[in-house]
């Protein structure tokens, strides 16, 4: 509160100065002078649209924009939105990609594209900003409230990007910009995908075209090439999305199962009695509490790795926009995005596994936190030397076309048709070489991840790893997303005093998501094990070995070496000891395995018919009625906006399984036959939802604002969460003689009929502007949330034989229960005359909302009666919001004068809660980070200019915690990524 109140009073004599400066001049002092203006740019001018569009905006919205293409002051669309107030990102690869807004995940707000929804390919609602070049975006906003015109999505709210409309631009422009990226992590690489430097080279150009009876062309077209590397040392932990991440009991008086068990064996297993067992959460009737209540447990997963990286990150695109004016009552706007973009890594992992007890020492050794996170374990375990070639191609395709008719001087009439695809498709190849014994380590967990310590083992010896060699191609995440829409709006200008003008409209929008199946559900592999007889293991290794390729590897996350290889004395052997391992190229090994069983060496194709497919249509008509208002009440003017608007929504879901016949025997009994060939099912669902809005400005002087705004909104549902997936349960233990008797229940997923996440949004403002430099806005937030995840049970109709037949399934349903959610959101700028300026945005958010992990959380059931059973007592707590995050800021100081114009960036972010897309109901969390980002900038003269731009500038590790805070789960390490290049402009 203090640098607030000091950052007051400086803007408080800013003020002062400029009414002093600003008195009427006598009449002798006013002669006649040559008046010089002076064009405000670089970050100055950036800063200064900054506060121009908060302050003239109707609604809570906060954004970037730039004079011209390629003056977006930040290396993605990631890295400005993070910029913005009340922002922050997911990162991956060291960069910005999703984006939260006021501490709540992307799932819950929208991104809009010149005006239309955005597609991706990760399955949800959430866009990879990653995928657009910032140097062609012209302008990106965050709207925190939202009016009745704008499309429904976005609890939190809506960012919207935009390219530039050329005859309204006004001006020809030619530029090209060159920029050369140097990662240091990089230069201690050996990357075979990618040389030490890289580079994004950008060409854009801006022009107009007079034609005879007024008429008029404008043209924008804008394309960008990168190839850079985005290195990545890894720490890894098995994920908590499948079966590999287990609770163990960590009793030492229970010797049958857990790490104190009397033989050895996987600690999740019983030494008599059934498999996959660890602490049991299932409520037990006879006590109403888990079956494993009171006893404790330690994290443990498959296996821990570590991960070399060799990274290419390859993308294209191509915008481009028409602007024509037939007469001054047309405008006709036509734009196109193009991105293709691919992601390329070769994995080198040492794997060590960890779930295996030595009996005797691996339970008498175990050193846990309070958490059950495991930080000393001790035993006998097989080491692996693991290797991953991976690939994701994206391609991203939106085309629009806008047309403006100005029927007479009130009426305007615009229709828009708009397309956007996205299709994503992810190839890997995955070795395995492992050690034939369990040689003897312990492992200590460090300050960010562990060090191991193994007995008489050198991790560097290729022949050490000579056993079960087994490689798998796998085709997966292959996924079509696209988005066709069309909306007709009117608004009409009133001469009111108090109503300016009348907007309505209509939309009808269809998404559509197919993933497609393959014989691992999700995707199709290919697996082959190594054929001794054609050739040996040693010799695939030794043909196929290279060099460790990184030096330096994890130093700036792990305490000394990564591995110590001792003798059975206690000294230290030099080879083995270290921070490398033995490696080999994962193509070479993959192709020896290949041929030695006389195979092809080609991915599997995925298929439309397969029992892993998902398909998914959701069509959707909207309307909507909103006034506008200016006006003056109580000596004080007035703005604003307020509407409804009205959503119905459809979802078609397809799935497929196998097809069955119900037979009949003599005696009458029926039962179910499975056969060969596949059928198509389908299930479906919908909503209708209004959505009232209220926004209001009151200008309470002359440089201080009030603002308030309330609205409904929506977030829907993720389009994978929608999928159709059914199978029959049957009775065995009775002779059925109707269909009645022969189904009992039915197992599947996904929900078609999943409704969104809907919210009350109350926000109030005060904002003070003391000039045009200069910001101090404190605005209060208050957001209740209709809707809760929750298993129940429902009734669904099937046709078997020609008859339906109704049966029960259970399945993730959106309840009824509310939550609330409070924040605060501070914004703060102001410049000094020496050229000195500062920008702060800080966000705190607090809520109640609850996220229970769906295997070691509390879940609970609703019978089809309404009642409502527990089903298990969890041993960890709920997460919140996905992606909130109690604490948000960014600070960034600045220096320009003259043509020199440099910045220095703080970004922060509090841990949050981030489900996996593969599986959204385990829990995840990012812990958290504050970012440094650098930029500098020269203008030679006025075509041309330098520039510097750095992200992450002191490495900060990004570190992932599983299930729990405290049971670390990985450590990704980017290093620094550094950007310098000229930019040409006519």
């Amino acid at each position: 509160m203090a640098a607030i109140a000091s950052l007051a009073n400086f803007c408080a004599l800013s003020a002062s100065a400029q009414d002093i400066n600003n008195e009427p001049k006598k009449e002798t002092d006013n002669v006649e002078a040559e008046i010089e203006v002076i064009g405000v740019v670089g970050t100055r001018k950036t800063i200064q649209d900054q506060i121009s569009i908060k302050r003239e905006s109707t609604t809570v919205v906060d954004g970037l924009s730039a004079e011209d293409i390629g003056d977006l002051p930040a290396l993605s669309i990631g890295e400005a939105l993070e910029s913005i107030t009340g922002a922050a990102s997911h990162r991956e690869n060291g960069g910005a990609t999703e984006i939260t807004i006021q501490g709540l995940g992307p799932f819950l707000s929208a991104t809009h594209i010149n005006g239309r929804e955005a597609t991706n390919g990760s399955g949800d609602r959430s866009v990879n900003f990653s995928q657009f070049p910032s140097e062609l975006m012209q302008k990106v906003a965050i709207y925190k409230t939202q009016d009745a015109s704008m499309i429904e999505g976005g609890v939190a709210g809506v960012i919207t990007l935009e390219t530039l409309k050329p005859l309204d631009y006004g001006k020809q422009q030619v530029q090209g910009e060159v920029k050369l990226n140097y990662n240091p992590d990089e230069g201690n690489i050996d990357n075979s995908l990618q040389g030490d430097l890289g580079g994004r080279a950008t060409f854009s150009i801006v022009d107009q075209f007079e034609f005879a009876n007024d008429q008029s062309l404008g043209v924008s077209f804008g394309l960008q090439r990168q190839d850079i590397s985005q290195p990545e040392a890894e720490f890894r932990s098995s994920s908590p999305t499948g079966s590999s991440l287990w609770a163990c009991l960590n009793d030492p008086t229970n010797s049958n199962e857990g790490f104190f068990r009397s033989s050895a064996g996987d600690c999740e297993d019983q030494v008599s009695g059934s498999s996959n067992q660890g602490y049991q959460t299932a409520i037990d009737p006879a006590t109403g509490k888990a079956q494993s209540d009171g006893t404790p447990y330690a994290w443990t997963g498959s296996s821990s790795s570590y991960r070399q990286n060799e990274t290419s990150d390859e993308r294209d695109s191509v915008f481009l926009a028409l602007q024509y004016r037939p007469s001054d009552v047309w405008d006709i706007n036509f734009d196109a995005q193009l991105s293709d973009r691919t992601q390329e890594e070769a994995r080198h992992d040492l794997l060590f596994l960890q779930k295996r007890v030595t009996p005797g020492v691996t339970g008498q050794n175990l050193i846990t936190n309070d958490v059950g996170g495991i930080l000393h374990w001790e035993g006998e375990e097989r080491f692996e030397s693991a290797g991953e070639q991976y690939s994701r191609e994206e391609n991203y395709r939106g085309f629009g076309l806008n047309v403006e008719h100005f029927f007479s001087d009130r009426l305007t009439i615009t229709a828009d048709f708009g397309y956007s695809q996205t299709k994503r498709e992810e190839l890997q190849i995955s070795n395995r070489g492992r050690t034939s014994g369990r040689p003897f380590l312990t492992w200590d967990m460090g300050e960010y991840i562990p060090n191991i310590t193994v007995t008489d083992f050198d991790v560097t010896d290729i022949s050490n790893f000579t056993d079960s060699l087994r490689t798998r191609l796998d085709r997966e995440g292959v996924r079509e997303n696209e988005i066709v829409s069309a909306r007709l709006d009117f608004k009409y200008e009133l001469d009111g005093n108090v109503f300016t003008s009348v907007q309505a409209g209509v939309r009808a929008s269809e998404m559509s998501f197919v993933q497609f199946g393959g014989n691992q559900g999700s995707g199709s592999r290919t697996e082959i094990l190594l054929d001794e007889s054609a050739i040996s293991a040693l010799d695939v290794l030794t043909n196929c070995q290279i060099d460790f390729p990184e030096t330096n590897f994890l130093s700036s996350v792990s305490d000394g070496n990564l591995i110590t290889n001792i003798d059975s004395s206690g000294n230290v052997v030099s080879s083995g000891t270290g921070s490398s391992w033995a490696t080999y190229d994962n193509v070479c090994f993959s192709q020896a395995l290949v041929d030695s069983v006389g195979g092809d060496f080609a991915y599997p194709e995925v298929e439309y018919q397969n029992t892993g497919t998902q398909d998914v249509t959701e069509k959707t008509m909207s309307a909507y009625i909103m006034a506008n208002y200016d006006t003056e009440m109580l000596g004080k003017y007035v703005r604003g906006n307020f509407g409804v608007r009205l959503v119905d929504t459809d979802v078609k879901s397809i799935g497929f399984r196998n097809s069955f016949d119900v037979v009949t025997d003599e005696l009458g009994v029926l039962s179910l036959v499975t056969g060969d060939s596949l059928e198509s099912i389908t299930g479906g669902g919908g909503y209708t939802e209004i959505l009232p809005s209220f926004n209001l400005v009151v200008d309470y002087s002359d440089d201080i604002l009030l603002r308030s705004g309330i609205y409904r909104g929506m977030s829907r549902a993720n389009p994978s969460d929608m999928s159709y997936s059914r199978t029959f349960q049957t009775d065995d233990d009775v002779a059925p003689t109707s269909l009645a008797d022969l189904f009992v229940g039915v197992n599947g997923s996904g929900n078609p009929n999943l409704k969104p996440l809907m919210s009350w949004n109350y926000d109030v403002a005060l904002e003070w502007y003391p000039n045009e430099d200069s910001i101090f806005a404190l605005s209060l937030y208050y957001k209740q949330f209709q809707g809760g995840f929750q298993q129940q049970t429902v009734l669904e109709d099937f046709t078997v034989d020609g008859q339906t037949v109704t049966l029960p399934i259970t399945n993730s349903v959106t309840t009824e229960d509310s939550s609330d959610l409070y924040g605060l959101e501070v914004s703060a700028a102001y410049r000094w005359d020496i050229g000195i300026g500062i920008k702060l945005g800080y966000n705190y958010a607090d809520t109640d909302f609850e996220f229970e992990d769906s295997l070691y959380g509390d879940t609970f059931v609703t019978d089809l009666d309404g009642t409502t059973r527990q089903l298990t007592e969890g041993i960890v707590p709920p997460g919140s919001v996905p992606g909130f995050s109690q604490h948000v800021f960014s600070g960034q100081l600045y220096y320009q004068i003259g043509d020199f114009d440099t910045a220095l960036i703080y970004k922060y972010r509090s841990e949050y809660f981030q489900p996996y897309t593969s599986n959204g109901t385990r829990l995840r969390y990012v812990d958290e980070v504050g970012v440094w980002e650098a930029r500098a900038s020269y203008k030679i003269n006025k075509h041309l200019k330098v520039k510097v731009e750095a992200i992450n500038l002191f490495s900060a590790p990004k570190s992932q915690d599983y299930f729990v805070q405290g049971n670390l789960g990985e450590v990704n390490d980017y290093g620094p990524q550094l950007f310098a290049g000229i930019s040409l402009k006519y």
